[in-house]
């Protein structure tokens, strides 16, 4: 029993002597953990500062870029390479406008109608006889014929009638003479004689093989063909038109609420749905031939009529869009129709802010006379607008091989 208590108590003897140290372990080791800890903290904020530097530096960078994000690239190259061009803008004389639309119609006087001057069948004296051709004054363009009819043939008919009143006249002339007829009798046989040279002078000239003639007594084109190859007629009935195409009408349809600014309109422009020309009257020796002064009562528009030289690019009988030009205003802001790009209802033009970067402006519009439109608002005295080209701008602002923003 003592032997285990000895052994028990060296032991306990060990233990005792081994604390210190282990408590002295414990505390170096403590204390090599704060300072550890503590120069982690310190490290720790130093790169917290470094990096909050290099945030500050960043967001620096930022703004400074982000100040011409919205200025678009397109170098000098490719602008003259799609012949990109640029306006000054400057104010200048605008005229108050009035858009409708109207009608390009043959001037008085300078197309005809050819009708038939007989009964029969028609054929046609030019080869492709079609609209369009030109044709000479005085030349036959259509024959009429009605030896197949049952009528017969006015020619022939017309002939015979001749031939019968100049015996009865020459039969008149000699009996009158020896007071053997009356003057009532030879009066009657003189007159239906000279209704049938009359009628056969009318016709028997204009006589061929193919039938009765019709000739155009103007030198054009023709405008529109009425009737076809073997078609039947009757007298008076039109055959075609012919037109000398030199001048042109165009009659603007105006609303009833413009009227009291029609005695204003000077001159108009025009454009035509086959072709981007905007036409100005004063380019084509146009001027103002009248105005109505009551409306339709089915249409309820009131007619403005023009009477212009036609360039051979107009086509008569076309509907174009008309800009009808009133008193004029100055110092008025305007850019080229060119200019504008529309988006979502809303229009923008292109500001070259240097020779390589452009912004896109929001504006607001007010007059458009086919060339030009006012600006409200949006841009003003001095500005570089794009006045050719801006399209390709819009692409290169939406292209992502295009940088979207310019940094100096």
């Amino acid at each position: 029993m003592k032997k285990y208590i000895i052994y028990f108590a060296c032991l306990l003897a060990i233990s005792w002597g081994c604390n210190p140290k282990q408590k002295t372990d414990d505390r170096a080791g403590h204390d090599q953990e704060t300072s550890a800890g503590h120069d982690s903290e310190e490290e720790s904020h130093s790169h917290a500062e470094g990096e909050g530097g290099d945030h500050d530096h960043d967001h620096s960078n930022k703004e400074k870029t982000e100040s011409h994000d919205d200025e678009i690239l397109f170098a000098p190259e490719q602008a003259k390479a799609i012949g990109l061009e640029v306006k000054a803008i400057q104010p200048s004389t605008f005229h108050q406008v009035i858009k409708t639309g109207g009608q390009i119609l043959s001037a008085q006087g300078d197309e005809v109608t050819i009708s038939a001057t007989s009964g029969g069948i028609v054929s046609f004296n030019k080869s492709s006889l079609n609209e369009g051709v030109a044709v000479r004054g005085g030349e036959s363009l259509v024959s009429i014929s009605s030896r197949n009819i049952v009528d017969g043939d006015p020619a022939m008919r017309a002939k015979a009638t001749y031939d019968i009143a100049s015996r009865e006249y020459e039969r008149a002339n000699s009996l009158i003479k020896d007071k053997l007829i009356s003057e009532k009798e030879y009066n009657d046989t003189r007159l239906n004689y000279e209704s049938a040279k009359i009628a056969y002078q009318a016709i028997g000239q204009r006589t061929t093989a193919k039938g009765i003639s019709v000739a155009t007594p103007i030198t054009g084109y023709v405008k529109t063909k009425l009737v076809s190859e073997g078609q039947y007629v009757e007298v008076g009935q039109p055959l075609m038109t012919i037109t000398q195409n030199r001048k042109l009408q165009l009659r603007a349809d105006v609303s009833e609420r413009h009227y009291k600014n029609l005695g204003n309109i000077t001159s108009a422009n025009f454009k035509t749905p086959y072709d981007k020309n905007v036409y100005r009257l004063a380019d084509l020796s146009g001027r103002l031939v009248s105005y109505g002064k009551s409306a339709n009562s089915r249409e309820y528009y009131i007619p403005v009529n023009f009477e212009f030289n036609n360039v051979g690019q107009v086509i008569s009988g076309s509907y174009v869009e008309v800009y009808l030009l009133g008193q004029p205003r100055e110092n008025v802001i305007s850019v080229p129709v060119s200019s504008l790009i529309e988006e979502q209802g809303l229009y923008f033009v292109y500001l070259q802010m240097e020779a390589d970067a452009y912004k896109k402006q929001e504006v607001v519009l007010g007059a458009d006379n086919g060339e030009n439109v006012e600006i409200l608002s949006g841009v003003k005295q001095g500005d570089k607008v794009v006045s050719k080209g801006a399209y390709h701008v819009k692409l290169a602002s939406a292209s992502s091989a295009v940088p979207h923003g310019h940094e100096h």
